[in-house]
């Protein structure tokens, strides 16, 4: 974040963080209080960041933050962690969009490839050329 957006940022009054693993310790004591402390660090809501504390890492994902999208954690904002942690594989499927998703227009996708290898003038490819030392299963 540029210190033109920074200047214009708000303190938060109140932000909401679960970790994405189960942690058996007191995460807030362990790991958020430490990483907060006078920091005056940016998040945004749906932000993932990686704390380091207790002899391992904790990734943690900003849920909720008041009174906007954006906002600095000061020393007078409140933190929420109440609930349960999220799962790993649950956060992953959600930024998983690819062509499988859009089902029905696979004569438009190669209309698509086709105009993309026609504008840059290069012929498209005919297949795929697997190279690696032997045995290592090139199907």
């Amino acid at each position: 974040m540029n210190k033109v957006v920074r200047a214009n940022l708000r303190n938060g009054n109140q932000i909401h963080i679960l970790p994405i693993v189960s942690v058996t310790e007191n995460f807030f004591d362990a790991y958020l209080k430490p990483y907060f402390a006078d920091a005056y660090r940016p998040v945004r809501k749906g932000d993932l960041f990686l704390v380091r504390g207790m002899m391992r890492s904790v990734e943690f994902k900003v849920m909720e933050t008041n009174p906007s999208e954006y906002c600095i954690i000061a020393p007078d904002t409140e933190i929420f962690c109440d609930g349960e942690p999220i799962k790993r594989e649950d956060e992953e499927r959600l930024d998983e969009v690819g062509y499988d998703d859009v089902g029905g227009v696979r004569k438009q996708m190669a209309q698509i490839r086709e105009l993309l290898f026609k504008s840059i003038a290069v012929k498209p490819p005919k297949g795929i050329l697997l190279y690696g030392p032997p045995g290592t299963a090139k199907l």
